[in-house]
């Protein structure tokens, strides 16, 4: 296990060396000037001079392969950078948004966790009943109802909602808090993007999880269990759930390393200032070096997450030993 997980570490640096180079190039082909964004995005008029300062100041006067190899450096370094937008350290803007994003996507993964597993189990021990269509409706409507739209109804509901108890509209606060400063504060606004995108990916985990718990219990060592007179509820705890866990395992880590930056609609909706706007303002406004270090950070997640998925493989199935 240890030789194992020491050389999927080590397979990181490829990944990593080619997620770099890849969007570090494919930056650089599309047109536009991060300068002359800068200098003339007022209307204003600026001379050759003050361009070519400005491009000296980022670098970009330096051929393409030594600017690619003093980033991907200084980034394993923990040295980002300055942004080219806000000339502000990117550590820094990053930072302000990193933890808001990790927050959403941790919630999010657990009300999708909360909901999912048990109702794909349910679904699949009572299949064909009522219960396992009310559950089948109730994901596929999660999943024909994008998250966004869904955020505009909890908003909505609220407004109502407050407005006919109390008189009073009230909505979610705007500043983001940490939770350890004000968890009041902090959960009355993030509670309610975080049910939106969970409910959405839950859906998804929850018809995950009835199709593999309902090809485990087809399986011949669960028919031996039964006949052997073990209970039903021992059946699926013990001998079915950890086999039928492992595709669920899988989406549920894929979903939550995407909810770290793919929520921008969503937090465009809840005015929430995270990693997906901020990846949004980088690209617009040809934020090379912004947008390197959030695509590179989103492919360590990625990395990282697939290592934990693996190591959870071993732990849920006892037939998987890596070597």
């Amino acid at each position: 296990m240890h030789k194992y997980l020491v050389k999927r570490i080590l397979m990181m640096v490829p990944t990593l060396v080619g997620a770099a180079i890849f969007i570090f190039f494919l930056l650089r082909l599309i047109p536009g000037d991060i300068c002359i964004a800068r200098l003339g995005g007022t209307g204003g008029f600026f001379d050759e001079a003050a361009l070519t300062q400005c491009r000296i100041n980022f670098n970009l006067d330096q051929p393409l392969l030594v600017q690619f190899l003093s980033w991907f450096t200084n980034f394993f370094t923990f040295d980002f950078g300055i942004s080219m937008w806000t000339e502000r350290p990117i550590v820094e803007e990053v930072g302000l948004r990193f933890q808001l994003s990790l927050q959403i996507a941790l919630m999010a993964t657990f009300i999708s966790i909360f909901i999912a597993i048990p109702m794909g189990i349910i679904s699949a021990v009572k299949q064909n009943t009522w219960i396992d269509f009310l559950v089948r409706t109730f994901s596929i409507a999660g999943i024909a109802m994008p998250s966004f739209w869904l955020g505009i109804l909890i908003i909505l509901a609220i407004l109502l909602t407050t407005q006919w108890w109390t008189g009073i509209a009230w909505l979610p606060p705007i500043h983001y808090v940490p939770i350890w400063v004000d968890p009041i504060h902090n959960l009355s606004q993030l509670i309610w993007p975080a049910l939106a995108t969970g409910y959405r990916y839950s859906a998804v985990a929850t018809r995950m999880t009835r199709s593999a718990m309902l090809e485990v219990l087809r399986e011949d060592y669960i028919r031996t269990a039964r006949a052997k007179g073990v209970m039903e509820k021992l059946i699926v705890n013990r001998h079915a759930l950890k086999n039928a866990m492992l595709p669920v395992i899988t989406v549920i880590g894929i979903e939550f390393a995407f909810l770290m930056g793919g929520l921008v609609v969503t937090e465009q909706v809840f005015n929430l200032n995270g990693l997906g706007k901020l990846f949004v303002g980088a690209v617009t406004n040809y934020d090379y070096s912004m947008t390197q270090s959030l695509v590179l950070l989103v492919a360590v997640i990625f990395v990282i997450t697939n290592i934990c998925i693996d190591v959870a493989y071993a732990w849920l199935d006892p037939r998987i030993r890596y070597s």
